[in-house]
């Protein structure tokens, strides 16, 4: 069986790394790009996102202001990693990393698919996201 890539998207931002920090670490910040949430900036914090199929269990497992941002999503295994470089000239590189994925035809039991099915949705889901990120710290 073959385990599944990580999703990775990689933007540039014409923003500050603090800016697009302050929208990356805090719940307020998050749900303007992505869902409500109630997330803190602490290790070890335990929250929710408020997902299409409900509330998903997430817990904070690294935090390095301003650049790089980890935690667990959901019960199946997987994190997402936000990594932000600073390009100077008030340009920001942020890297998205969604990993943990299962073997292609392992399913994931909330969405009721096979693992390979929710990465191809998830991966288009995330390129949206993203571009919405950019809105919200360009705009």
């Amino acid at each position: 069986m073959e385990m599944l890539q990580d999703i990775k998207k990689t933007i540039i931002f014409e923003a500050p790394i603090q800016k697009v920090w302050n929208q990356v670490s805090t719940a307020k910040g998050i749900e303007a790009w992505f869902m409500p949430n109630d997330f803190e900036p602490i290790v070890g914090h335990e929250f929710h996102i408020q997902s299409p199929f409900g509330p998903s269990p997430c817990k904070v497992l690294e935090v390095d202001e301003p650049n790089k941002l980890t935690f667990s999503w959901d019960t199946d295994g997987w994190f997402v990693s936000f990594s932000l470089k600073d390009l100077g000239d008030n340009k920001t590189e942020f890297t998205l990393n969604h990993g943990g994925w299962k073997a292609d035809e392992a399913v994931i039991s909330k969405a009721n698919e096979k693992s390979s099915v929710i990465r191809e949705r998830m991966d288009n889901g995330w390129t949206g996201i993203v571009h919405n990120l950019k809105k919200v710290v360009e705009g």
